[in-house]
Formats: C-alpha cells, sequence, structure tokens
C-alpha cells in the first residue's frame, strides 16, 4: 500500500526470514562468520541460541547459503522427531532409500552412505532449527549421529539453533554426554538502541528507499523500547508505523507514529511501552501546567509590587537575613592556589585502552580527568611497524595505533601454524565500544595476550580481536573451554593465525 509513497520495490519488514535483507550488525555478521569457520575447521556440535524473534531462523538460512559449494546442507524445521523419524529424514534430505530395520541398522546405512560421501569429497552439515524443543531421546539420538566417524574425520556436522530453554535442557545432568560435544556456543543478543536505528535504516534501504532517514530518534527509542530490541517485533510495529505515516500523508515517521502501532499490537511489551509513553506525556503536561500558574501568580505579585510603589507607598523595610554561621574566611595564600588533585607521576595519563589492572596500580589517579582528553606519551610513535594505517582509523587514537602495530610485529614474527583464539570482530566505526570492550575483557583474562587486527575481506573493514597463542588447534579449544562464560560465550572460537589474512 506504502510501497510507491516512500518509494519501495518491496516490503521493507516483512517478518520472514528474506535473506537479501540480513542485517550483519549487531554482530551477526560476525556470527556468520564463526559458523562457517567452525563448519569448515571443527569436529563438534555447534550450538546458537536466541529469544524469540531474535533472528535465529534468518541467521539458520544465511549460513545455508554461505556454505561452500561441496558442503551438503540438510535443514531440519520439525523438532518433533521421534530418534528414528530424525534418521529419516536425514535420509530423505540425502536421497538415501532407507528400509524399517533396527535403528542399529539405520545408523549402520545412515553410516555407509555418509562414508561415500566423504570420498567423494562432500561435506555433510545437518542444521538443526527449533532444537529447544525436541524430546530428550532425540536429542540422545543427535549425540549418536555426532558419533559418525572415520579415523579422522566427522561424517557429519551438526548446527542446533533454538531458544535458551535449549541451555536449560542441556545443563540437565543426563545430557551431560551431549553437552561435552558441544565445542561452539552462540548467543543471539537483541538490539541495542543504536542497532535498531541502523538496522531500520538498513531494511528500508535495502527493500529500495533512496531518501533521507525515514524514522526520527524520538520514533526509534520507542520502537527500541517496545521491542526490545527483537528483530522479528521490530518489523511488525515498524510497518504499521509505516502505514501510520502514510495514512497521516507524512513522510517521515515520528513517535505518534510508532504509538499508534504500539496501540495496535498485542504483545505486553509493546504495550506496556505505550503505557509508559502516555504516562510520560501527561507527567510533562501536568509539569507544563504547574509552571505556567506558578509564573502567571509570580507575575501578577511582582505587578501589584510596582503599583504600590508607584502610587507613594513606602518601600518595606529590607529584611534581616538570619542568623548563621560565619564563613571561613581563611583562603589559600597568595600565588599558591589549593590543588583539587595530585597529577599522576610523570604528568601523563594513558587510559583509553590501557589494561584495567595498570590502571588501578596508579598511585594517585585523576579523577577529573575524562579519559578521552588524557594526555597520550608520544615517545612511541603512533603508527610504529604499521606503515600503511588506514585514514578511517584515526578516530581511534594513538592507544590503538600502538597496540594494532605491536599485533602485527607479533604476527610477522609468530609462525603461520599457529592457533588464536578470535573473541570478536566489529566494523571498525565505534572507538568508545572498542575501548570498553578490551577494558572489560582485559579485566577477566590476561589482558597481555589480547591482540589487534584487521580484516579488509569485506567491503566494510572490521577490527578483530584475539587472544593467546597455541601451537596445536587442540591446545587453543582446550583453553576456549577454560575462559570466563561471560568471554567464551560471545562466540570465540578457534582459529590458525594464517587465516587471519
Amino acid at each position: 500500500m506504502y510501497f510507491e509513497y516512500f518509494g519501495l520495490n518491496e516490503a521493507p519488514f516483512r517478518i520472514t526470514p528474506h535473506t537479501d535483507f540480513f542485517f550483519a550488525g549487531a554482530n551477526r555478521g560476525a556470527t556468520l562468520e564463526a559458523l562457517v569457520y567452525a563448519i569448515l575447521h571443527d569436529q563438534g556440535i555447534v550450538r546458537v541460541t536466541g529469544e524469540v524473534g531474535s533472528g535465529k531462523t534468518m541467521l539458520c538460512r544465511m549460513l545455508a547459503q554461505s556454505l561452500p559449494e561441496h558442503v551438503d546442507t540438510i535443514y531440519l524445521a520439525n523438532p518433533l522427531l521421534t530418534r528414528d523419524e530424525i534418521v529419516h529424514a536425514l535420509a530423505d534430505e540425502l536421497q538415501l532409500k532407507l528400509d524399517a530395520q533396527h535403528p542399529g541398522a539405520l545408523l549402520g546405512a545412515l553410516q555407509a552412505h555418509l562414508i561415500e560421501r566423504h570420498a567423494a569429497g562432500r561435506h555433510v552439515v545437518a542444521l538443526i532449527d527449533e532444537a529447544h524443543a525436541m524430546p530428550p531421546e532425540t536429542l540422545e539420538q543427535i549425540r549418536l549421529l555426532s558419533n559418525l566417524e572415520t579415523s579422522r574425520d566427522k561424517l557429519l556436522q551438526i548446527v542446533l539453533f533454538g531458544q535458551p530453554e535449549l541451555d536449560q535442557m542441556l545443563a540437565r545432568p543426563d545430557m551431560r554426554q551431549l553437552r561435552d560435544r558441544i565445542t561452539h556456543s552462540f548467543r543471539l543478543e537483541p538490539l541495542v538502541r543504536s542497532d535498531v536505528a541502523e538496522y531500520v535504516d538498513f531494511r528500508m534501504r535495502a527493500a529500495g528507499y533512496r531518501g533521507p532517514t525515514v524514522f526520527s530518534s524520538s520514533a526509534i527509542r520507542l520502537l527500541a523500547r517496545a521491542s526490545q530490541g527483537l528483530t522479528r517485533r521490530i518489523n511488525i510495529l515498524a510497518d504499521k508505523a509505516l502505514l501510520a505515516a502514510y495514512a497521516a500523508n507524512s513522510h517521515h515517521v515520528g513517535r505518534p507514529h510508532i504509538a499508534a502501532a504500539v496501540r495496535d499490537t498485542d504483545t505486553p511489551s509493546a504495550r506496556r511501552a505505550g503505557l509508559q509513553w502516555a504516562l510520560a506525556i501527561g507527567i510533562v503536561a501536568a509539569c507544563a501546567t504547574g509552571a505556567a500558574y506558578w509564573w502567571r501568580t509570580a507575575h501578577q505579585d511582582s505587578q501589584a509590587a510596582r503599583s504600590d510603589t508607584v502610587l507613594g507607598s513606602a518601600p518595606p523595610a529590607p529584611a534581616v537575613p538570619a542568623q548563621s554561621p560565619p564563613a571561613s574566611t581563611e583562603l589559600a595564600p597568595t600565588g599558591k592556589p589549593t590543588q583539587l588533585a595530585a597529577a599522576p607521576a610523570g604528568g601523563v595519563v594513558d587510559l583509553p585502552l590501557a589494561p584495567a589492572r595498570e590502571l588501578a596500580a596508579a598511585t594517585n589517579p585523576a579523577p577529573t580527568v575524562p579519559a578521552a582528553e588524557a594526555v597520550v606519551d608520544s615517545a612511541l610513535p603512533a603508527t610504529a611497524g604499521l606503515p600503511d594505517l588506514d585514514p578511517a582509523l584515526a578516530k581511534f587514537g594513538d592507544d590503538f595505533a600502538r597496540r594494532l602495530a605491536a599485533s602485527e610485529r607479533w604476527r610477522r614474527e609468530a609462525a603461520q601454524h599457529t592457533w588464536v583464539i578470535q573473541l570478536a570482530t566489529a566494523e571498525a566505526k565505534d572507538p568508545a565500544s572498542l575501548r570498553k570492550y578490551l577494558a572489560r575483557t582485559g579485566q577477566q583474562i590476561d589482558d597481555s595476550k589480547l591482540r589487534l587486527f584487521l580484516d579488509r575481506s569485506n567491503q566494510r573493514m572490521r577490527i578483530g580481536v584475539i587472544y593467546g597463542e597455541f601451537s596445536s588447534a587442540g591446545e587453543a579449544r582446550d583453553a576456549l573451554r577454560t575462559l570466563p562464560p561471560s568471554v567464551r560465550n560471545q562466540g570465540a572460537y578457534a582459529r590458525q593465525l594464517a587465516s587471519l589474512g
């Protein structure tokens, strides 16, 4: 209805997983890259969890499209399969005819077929959606399927997509054997407000829009709160808001249009956001009314006082102030102003990317000096060892340049068969978030082993964070398992140094 009005070629906010509208921000693109790498280079089960409407099915479809040609992908969307039915479902997808036979014979026939494919250079991966709804006995069958292997390689790679209930089920004692076979776990977090703005703008332009930003900042704030950052809810509310703007003959979506969409949406979170917005409007209106009444009363009183003076009334006697303790008359000696805080030794504050424990060790930190305005030691050139530093990285500051240069020197000196743990990647556009991530992570693991690298393989340059130095894949995976969950569960995975490019 509103396509031509907004210059769109198609619906921008459909709730079906259309891969042309895959949003790579909010760590979605990095998670996709990590999944592809895990499938091609790892031997264990992979788990992806997220709330309802967080984009798991879209990610699953994108993963199927992103895998190389030699990978045969099986997509299972029915979670209510029995342990025998899931074997038959896999066989059907592989075009393998299985007669009704003993479960052990079924697995044997499937294994023989997978061996043939492996010998032909094929790689088989099963993407299982809605895994949280699977019966426990079917999950046990998945564990047995993960045991199908040659002397060197797994014959079937398995990726489980599910809601957080999947984590709860795998935490049960009787699921320990399956849980121990999961080598990578990823979690899709809801979008924050800045991500919501980028997501909405991306979807509009992917649908053909070419004009200025349609959704106002106030509309985005309400949209983020009402949707709780879940992409499916964002799509529903944004679609209705566009319709409301079209009906109002407006080319911009404002807060009232989002509020109308919220009122029309039957979800508790959306209704709460709408009520909160209405309450806020009421409070502001009440405050404005009270302020206007106070100003009018004060204005009338001042006019009355002035008229009394003009008519010759004696001016009122000056008010005698109440007795109060005398103010201190002790002043700092002339030429010696009082010092608010002692300066750090050497007069240098080097904060933005310094390890947290080094900051805590400073003897007399100056709390009034913001990190962004700190003085940077210029003894070491910011781009030492990094002659081709991209101008777009200048906003990240000298500390970033030094850390990146040190990382590049380490990469040149390290053996290319060295393994590392990749913790995160992000587009090179948000220095503050990178500083916060490095500071937070440096408090939980050894900061001296955190390194940076630049990924220019895509159109947009990305910054990656890696950790450690390991002689083998097994050693790297063992170290990965010992990382704190808050670090490990953000998409960390083991990879070889040579693969960084």
